[in-house]
């Protein structure tokens, strides 16, 4: 099915935030957000996160939103797994789209739940027709019922499957021609796979039509020795690589500017830290005189 223009989100901020960058909203920045206002486009949730019907983070994310524009970003729908989607999670997650309106909203390519089980993980969806159909289908059901257009965002990845017969740029893409969702596309997560698995990541995201990309995540990550062989593991506990940066100038120059979040989930920053990050990111973005000044940061 093909998402009907009268299911995207009316909401101003989604158009207004393709040139800006965002960071992740975490407890320990809480208070110093509400006390000094800084300037931040926007912050990302995880939807998770706020699934508790009330107290301190529903307190403090609905303060933060009367200043911020916000997204919402999950890991719990399973979009990529084989059985029915959680109808309990989509309900609940219905229920933050609709109290916090939020700009733009996203799940990942990849499950997290079987027989009843959840894993606090990401896993892989093998990339085959068969799999290209179930994942389809999920991403209507789940557009349907929350009434918009998601973004799907590519995971980092450590294995591939022998099955695997179509590229994951081109799995990508059929999903959004087939469902009319967009894409978010992870940057790092794509260098991340590629130094794993030996691919160009370049080339992965040359494959991607400007068009189909609603989002860019940027993060750090983490290099292990595991039997004498490097492993390149997605672990947001730093700032962006300089081969990442390099990527996503080259990916938004040819596809223009689009709404861009800046990922640190461990060792979380001080938040002046993190805005640095954001700042770069924002002149590489839009390299005008006046987004310089307006970030007014600059990059160690």
């Amino acid at each position: 099915m093909t998402l009907h223009p009268s299911m995207m989100p009316q909401n101003a901020d989604n158009l207004a935030l393709q040139d800006k960058v965002g960071i992740g909203l975490k407890a320990e920045h809480y208070r110093e957000i509400l006390d000094t206002n800084p300037q931040i486009e926007w912050f990302e949730v995880h939807t998770e996160n706020y699934m508790g019907a009330g107290g301190a983070p529903h307190r403090y994310l609905s303060a933060i939103r009367e200043n911020y524009p916000i997204s919402v970003h999950g890991v719990g729908l399973s979009l990529g797994g084989a059985e029915p989607l959680d109808r309990s999670h989509l309900k609940n997650t219905k229920k933050i789209i609709d109290r916090y309106e939020p700009a733009l909203v996203s799940e990942h390519l990849a499950w997290s739940q079987f027989g009843g089980t959840h894993f606090n993980d990401l896993l892989p969806v093998p990339r085959t027709p068969e799999a290209l159909k179930i994942v389809a289908a999920h991403i209507d059901e789940v557009q349907t019922f929350l009434g918009r257009q998601i973004l799907i965002e590519n995971p980092s990845t450590y294995l591939e499957f022998e099955q695997d017969c179509i590229s994951e740029p081109k799995f990508l893409v059929s999903l959004a021609k087939k469902t009319g969702c967009g894409l978010l596309v992870d940057v790092n997560n794509v260098y991340v796979s590629a130094m794993n698995h030996g691919f160009d990541a370049a080339a992965w995201l040359s494959d991607i039509p400007a068009s189909l990309v609603g989002e860019i995540h940027l993060a750090g990550y983490l290099v292990e020795q595991i039997d004498g062989a490097q492993l390149y593991i997605d672990d947001h506990g730093s700032t962006v690589a300089p081969a990442v940066w390099r990527l996503y100038a080259d990916f938004v120059n040819r596809i223009g500017p689009k709404a861009t979040l800046i990922e640190w989930d461990n060792n979380v920053p001080l938040l002046s830290d993190w805005m640095i990050e954001a700042a770069h990111a924002q002149k590489i973005l839009t390299p005008t005189e006046h987004a310089i000044h307006k970030t007014e940061l600059t990059r160690a």
